[in-house]
């Protein structure tokens, strides 16, 4: 078993940045891929960005140019650095950590709350 732990989340101006962080115990060695979903009411959970085991990244449209994920191999902790924040970026940011890939994530977090608003 995996045990993820969101934090980071908040209020913050359009345009503004905002550092999510995943704390990551248990069984970690079985993980091969980390990711950053986000869901608003009414819609589905929808993939931010990822990051394998061998640093390999993945971005969506919505994320390319403005997101980084990153991982810390000491602390166990996967990042979410979101800079040039949108309005439509407000959502409840989900950690999760899939054995064999991202698309199909094996464990979540409960989620962080991120709200852009002036």
């Amino acid at each position: 078993q995996v045990q993820l732990v969101e934090s980071g989340g908040g209020l913050v101006q359009p345009g503004g940045s905002l550092r999510l962080s995943c704390a990551a115990s248990g069984d970690i060695l079985t993980i091969y891929a980390w990711a950053w979903y986000r869901q608003t009411p009414g819609k589905r959970r929808e993939l931010v960005a990822a990051i394998t085991m061998g640093d390999n990244t993945h971005y969506t449209d919505s994320s390319e140019g403005r997101f980084i994920i990153s991982r810390d191999y000491v602390n166990y902790t996967v990042y979410l650095q979101m800079s040039s924040l949108k309005p439509e970026d407000t959502a409840v940011y989900f950690c999760a950590a899939g054995r064999t890939n991202w698309g199909s994530p094996d464990y979540w977090g409960r989620g962080t709350q991120v709200t852009v608003s002036s």
